[in-house]
């Protein structure tokens, strides 16, 4: 059994209408009601969050939402604060993602603002960080990493606050996986960048997750590395079966 378990997490990203999103939630909390040994989360979007928060209200099932903006309120017009995530039933936001960082300009000072906004209004970040294609074929995947994990090292006072998730922006919803050995030397330096920062005991419970095209094929032998604590999954998320499917993957590698 590993020591630190796993953790199970399905970003549906801009997907499922209300009835959909309620649909899939309810399907997820029967489906892995009888797991004991991994935690399970999931992350709607905003529309639907209160709709499935209420779903997973009774159940171990987490509720994340998929970001949130780094002041408290204010003309902000589209922008969502981690006071309405809250209020919402979400215990959970995800911070920095592939997608937020290259779709909409996010930077590391604005992931490490949102962090702390995120960590002051006592809600549990799922922080991303990950190397573009460009930069691991120009082999500076771990220069670029360094940089990210120090902006959000800087910002949590608590890092046993925090899960991270590694995504290389190459994986993401492009079928390309990393290899389990890619993404275990990856996952054991950021675990010895974070013991050079805030000592052992730290780096050795923290929850660092995998994500990038995780699959029901491929999800054992990602779940298997030993630096590896789970996976944050986006397509295969989508689909209950499959989404069901991994977190009994991961069931059954904790019992062992």
């Amino acid at each position: 059994m590993k020591k630190r378990g796993l953790f199970i997490a399905g970003n549906w990203k801009m997907n499922l209408n209300l009835s959909e999103s309620l649909q899939l939630a309810e399907a997820v909390v029967k489906g892995t009601s009888q797991f004991d040994n991994i935690k399970v989360l999931i992350s709607p979007n905003f529309v639907s969050l209160v709709i499935v928060s209420h779903a997973a209200e009774n159940s171990a099932v987490m509720v994340a939402a998929q970001d949130c903006h780094f002041e408290e309120s204010g003309a902000y017009t589209g922008e969502t604060a981690a006071e309405m995530i809250k209020s919402a039933g979400a215990g959970w936001v995800i911070v920095g993602h592939s997608e937020r960082r290259t779709l909409f300009g996010e930077d590391d000072e604005t992931v490490a603002k949102k962090l702390k906004n995120v960590l002051r209004n006592d809600l549990k970040p799922i922080v991303c960080i990950g190397e573009s294609l460009e930069e691991r074929e120009a082999g500076i995947q771990k220069d670029v990493i360094r940089k990210q994990l120090d902006h959000i090292l800087e910002t949590a006072a608590d890092l046993a606050e925090i899960v991270i998730a590694y995504e290389p922006v190459w994986a993401i919803g492009t079928g390309k996986t990393a290899t389990p050995e890619q993404a275990e030397e990856m996952h054991k330096y950021i675990r010895e960048l974070i013991k050079d920062s805030a000592g052992q005991n730290i780096s050795e419970s923290i929850l660092i997750l995998y994500g990038g095209s995780v699959s029901l094929p491929n999800a054992k032998e990602l779940l298997s590395s030993p630096n590896i604590d789970g996976a944050l999954i986006g397509g295969a998320s989508l689909k209950a079966d499959s989404f069901i499917g991994i977190a009994e993957v991961a069931e059954e590698l904790s019992k062992e």
